[in-house]
């Protein structure tokens, strides 16, 4: 199937999210990820469960909807006794020491801040333009006296408080921020891009990849605020040790990082439930609690040496490797399974275009065959009519040849002709008669001895046609029909006439065929 057949502007925001969350997990077309995420109601953890415990077809929605929890971007009111149960609840059901990782997807911009309904904006409308007006005076005056800006400027920065988390940063998408990010983090500490494989996305998008491909996610969440922060980062971070580790291909490591000062590292050390900092946690796949769970398996808050780092973190490693060895070979037999099922429906549509290709051409063959038979069948009635028509022709016009004159009639022109079998025959013709007339009577002297008193009407629909030709051999002149005349003015007195025969087109084809079978 083609993509392009899905629209996705039909689609709502929360579902355009719960594809682009399947998707990214599974990575699937378009054209298997829609199908099943409406059979699961649009519930994108469902979808992916069911997705990779390989039974995508058999889904019962109503259940799974109705046992799943509730998305975590919804609010719920809650008392404090109902809030500590439910937590109690969930963490009875994971292993010990195993967290919940969620996924975390930052607000946009636009749900940040939001505008008043209308009737308040009219009823604030004066305020707002008296704000502006008294803001416009007072700009103009600082611009003519700079010297009071800068006093209230002096008095106020002794008094104000430490700037808030994030004061004039502007919000950007998850990208744009890790690459912010990045570039602050080798500016301040002298390092080369590359130094430490940062991923260069956002939170939510290295989740996804470390729980399609079944890898480790490193979360360092730092903060400039902090006096440890710099430590942490010179003497464990950017260690010749922890970037090796980081760097190995076996380790099958995604590192990301943020600064506290940004919205998605904020949401993302909310999540995580960050109560000091700077922070690290070893985030991966804990299939011993559910088909998709994310869980962090191992977390280190406030400076800590390299050597414990890289420990704790193998050591958590270590652990989960049999249960991601088992989850990947269950993956690859299902891969292998869909792969394998996939050639068989390649095969099967190869066959079936085949044989259709093979119907296309028998029938074209069977159609070209029956309008040869029918072009034959209609050339052949044609040719019988033809001959129908001639000998009905031939009987009209042998009746009004007119008869020989006799030897005593002076205007008579007697003339000598030599048939196309070969035969000469010698007859005298009245002088005025038309040139047409000796034409009908070469035509017509197979049936000149033929008795038929009954009377042949003309044929209808039929212009006879001559085809040959009177030559009078020395010198050769040919007598043209078409030019008319007597036979007294066109050959004189007497003649000595062949006939020669016209061939059309389709008896000059046959013939060059006749002489090209004899070479």
């Amino acid at each position: 199937m083609a993509d392009a057949a899905i629209d996705l502007s039909t689609l709502s925001e929360e579902q355009q999210l719960a594809l682009q969350q399947f998707t990214s997990v599974t990575d699937q077309d378009l054209s298997a990820a829609v199908p099943l995420l409406q059979r699961c109601e649009w519930n994108a953890q469902i979808a992916i469960t069911r997705f990779f415990d390989g039974d995508a077809g058999t889904v019962d929605p109503l259940a799974e909807a109705a046992a799943a929890p509730p998305p975590e971007h919804q609010r719920q009111a809650e008392n404090l006794m109902q809030s500590i149960s439910t937590r109690r609840s969930i963490g009875e059901r994971r292993p010990a020491g195993f967290d919940s990782a969620p996924r975390v997807v930052p607000t946009p911009e636009s749900q940040m801040t939001q505008s008043l309904p209308f009737p308040f904006s009219i009823l604030l409308l004066p305020v707002n333009l008296t704000y502006t007006i008294f803001q416009r005076l007072f700009g103009l005056v600082g611009y003519l006296l700079p010297i009071i800006p800068r006093t209230f400027a002096r008095l106020w920065s002794g008094r104000a408080s430490r700037p808030s988390r994030g004061a004039g940063r502007r919000h950007l998408t998850p990208r744009d921020t890790a690459a912010r990010f990045m570039r602050e983090f080798e500016e301040e500490y002298g390092v080369t891009h590359g130094t430490l494989p940062f991923h260069e996305g956002g939170y939510a998008q290295a989740f996804d990849i470390a729980n399609r491909d079944l890898k480790f996610l490193i979360v360092a969440i730092l903060s400039p605020e902090h006096d440890d922060n710099a430590l942490f980062v010179r003497e464990t971070l950017l260690s010749p040790e922890f970037i090796a580790f980081a760097k190995d291909p076996s380790n099958n490591i995604i590192l990301w990082a943020g600064t506290i000062q940004d919205a998605e590292a904020y949401q993302v050390s909310t999540a995580l439930k960050v109560t000091r900092l700077p922070y690290a946690c070893l985030i991966v796949h804990t299939p011993s609690i559910s088909s998709t769970a994310m869980s962090k398996i191992a977390t280190s808050a406030g400076p800590v040496a390299v050597q414990d780092l890289i420990a704790k973190f193998r050591v958590a490693m270590q652990n989960q490797n049999e249960d991601l060895a088992a989850v990947r070979r269950r993956r690859q037999e299902q891969q292998a399974t869909r792969n394998l099922r996939q050639e068989q429906e390649s095969a099967y549509e190869r066959s079936l275009a085949q044989d259709r290709e093979k119907a296309r051409k028998r029938k074209e063959e069977e159609a070209e065959r029956e309008k040869a038979e029918r072009e034959e069948r209609e050339k052949a009635e044609q040719k019988a009519d033809l001959a129908r028509k001639l000998s009905q022709w031939k009987r009209w016009r042998v009746r009004i040849i007119a008869p020989e004159p006799s030897s005593e009639v002076k205007d008579a022109v007697r003339i000598s002709i030599r048939l196309k079998s070969g035969e000469r025959v010698i007859r005298r013709f009245d002088g005025q008669s038309a040139l047409d007339d000796l034409y009908a009577f070469v035509e017509c002297h197979d049936i000149l001895e033929e008795v038929n008193e009954k009377e042949t009407p003309k044929p209808e629909a039929y212009e006879h046609v001559y085809k040959f030709q009177l030559v009078s051999p020395m010198p050769r002149e040919v007598y043209d029909i078409e030019k008319g005349g007597s036979i007294r003015e066109r050959i004189g007195r007497s003649g000595n006439l062949i006939v020669e025969r016209i061939l059309d087109d389709d008896e000059e084809d046959g013939e060059n065929d006749d002489y090209d079978g004899d070479e």
